[in-house]
């Protein structure tokens, strides 16, 4: 078709879809197409609950304690140990015989059976997703050493039970995401000593083999006890993710979960979770993939819907650690933002502390420290993943002290930082511009400041974070045409008021304080509102 033609066509094609969409809200007023576009953007943002949603984390053997400890005891043989639900994971020294670590075979007894009887409280405290860390049989307790994908460890109940806990969660409006390890396998699954033993195992080929190393296989970071399959075998990646009966579709359609977490999806590499992500979302149209993957978030989208945002992590702790001047900060979100685009951040993972680094209130001691850093993770584009405990303060250093059982007895007394997650999670889920709006950064000389907005300028949202020892003045440039002259901010945490002039924000922050900000857009007393044709 000629260049002119083309052009024609494509003219005619976007400007009846411009009269379509405006036709389908013929109460938002004259729209020009750039707005007209953008609302359906938007719309479609919305329907999607992978966007911003609040994710909370789950060890299942350290969140609910057994009903009857001495009724589990027989999964826990020895060298296994089941310890009470009162002492504290240490370290240990290294199990020649077993090659793992002490610690990393000592069990609490938290099974599936446990967690379904305690989302009520999950729910209460507005969970929408609900992520467990590996439930395949396994040798050890964080189980990142599978022995077979297709069974529940029975330690935790069976495939079963998973269905049921699942289907709970729908009926509660919330949605499961399991942990998938499909890089290595553990080195006593039935498969791999039939691979390593057996030189005529169907397993064989399954395994990265290699004489050269005197071990004769190539384990995961060189741990022995975490062997590494062999993607590059179409057998194997079919196995995993490639049939409706494999690993990654059968648990989405036969179970129902609603995605995977990607365990060192970077090792995985783009190609191969490309495939694994089109396979899940062909089992279940709308199922979520999110990929483990430690470095700079751009280009992993789409072979993974997102990441997560431990690079976001780092430039926010480092701001509270008082080693990076906000405004870099600032800088710095806005460049990986644009760099990954907004489709990708707004799916991935923001994490402040997880089962791999020291929990937030060891790492961040200060009580304004943790509260600063828990609005930001609410406030900036993203899912919340909430680590079961942070949100009563449970506390824990290197591995494998961040890992210990939750703390039912905060939960009980309900502590103001419990209460303070309640109310972020609260906000989060009232205010669309936080869930699925755009960002733009607020140019500013002391303060970390970005804005969130939607198409309504109501939603909009402007915070501004001061970690600094002493308050600021700060006159900020307010990026939002819709945002009309002399408008009060209201601070959604405090009593704080200021005002917008000339599309300029002259406000005093106070040491270590965020504000969240919102437009009040009430009429006058007498009733005139300048926001009245404003959409």
């Amino acid at each position: 078709m000629p260049f002119q033609a083309a052009k024609l066509v494509l003219t005619g094609v976007m400007l009846l879809m411009t009269i379509h969409l405006a036709a389908a809200e013929p109460d938002r007023g004259l729209m020009n197409r750039y707005d007209v576009a953008r609302d359906a953007e938007l719309r479609e943002r919305a329907a999607d609950w992978r966007n911003g949603a609040i994710v909370y984390q789950i060890l299942v053997d350290r969140f609910a304690p057994p009903g009857d400890p001495q009724a589990k005891a027989r999964f826990y043989q020895p060298p296994r140990v089941l310890k009470a639900w009162s002492e504290l994971p240490r370290g240990g020294p290294f199990l020649e015989a077993a090659q793992v670590w002490a610690h990393e075979i000592e069990f609490w007894g938290g099974d599936l059976a446990g967690l379904q009887s305690r989302l009520d409280y999950l729910q209460q405290l507005g969970v929408e997703v609900v992520y467990l860390n590996p439930i395949f049989e396994s040798f050890t307790n964080h189980k990142y050493d599978a022995w077979d994908y297709h069974k529940v460890d029975p330690a935790y109940g069976t495939r079963e039970d998973l269905a049921r806990l699942a289907d709970d969660l729908h009926r509660r409006g919330m949605r499961l995401v399991l942990d998938g390890v499909f890089n290595h396998m553990g080195r006593q699954s039935p498969m791999f000593q039939d691979a390593l033993t057996n030189p005529n195992s169907p397993w064989r080929d399954f395994f990265q083999m290699t004489p050269a190393n005197g071990r004769g296989y190539v384990g995961w970071l060189d741990v022995p006890n975490l062997p590494e399959l062999k993607l590059e075998n179409p057998a194997v990646r079919d196995w995993l993710f490639g049939r409706d009966d494999s690993v990654v579709q059968s648990y989405l359609r036969r179970e129902g979960i609603d995605g995977w977490r990607l365990d060192v999806a970077f090792d995985l590499g783009f190609r191969y979770l490309h495939d694994l992500t089109q396979a899940a979302h062909t089992a279940k149209p709308g199922s979520l993939v999110i990929g483990e993957i430690w470095n700079y978030p751009e280009e992993w989208h789409p072979s993974v819907d997102g990441v997560m945002n431990m690079h976001g992590r780092q430039i926010l702790i480092r701001m509270l650690e008082g080693k990076l001047d906000p405004r870099l900060a600032a800088e710095m979100w806005e460049t990986l933002i644009a760099d990954a685009g907004m489709q990708h951040i707004l799916k991935t993972w923001l994490v402040l502390d997880n089962h791999d680094t020291p929990r937030l209130a060891t790492l961040l001691p200060e009580d304004w420290q943790q509260r600063m850093a828990r609005v930001l993770q609410f406030t900036l584009p993203g899912s919340v993943c909430l680590y079961y405990g942070s949100e009563v303060g449970m506390t824990g250093g290197r591995d494998p002290e961040m890992r210990a059982p939750m703390r039912w007895d905060l939960v009980a007394a309900e502590p103001p930082l419990w209460r303070f997650h309640r109310d972020l999670i609260a906000l989060r889920k009232r205010e669309p511009a936080l869930r699925y709006g755009d960002f733009r950064r607020l140019p500013a000389a002391r303060t970390f400041a970005f804005l969130r907005r939607t198409n309504v300028v109501r939603q909009t949202v402007l915070v501004v974070a001061n970690p600094g020892p002493r308050a600021v003045q700060e006159f900020i440039q307010v990026r939002d045409s819709k945002l009309m002259d002399v408008t009060h901010l209201q601070d959604q945490l405090s009593d704080q008021r200021c005002t917008v002039y000339s599309g300029c924000l002259d406000v005093k922050v106070p040491a270590r304080t965020v504000l969240v900000l919102k437009p009040v857009t009430d009429p006058l007393p007498k009733g005139y509102n300048r926001y009245d044709r404003i959409y």
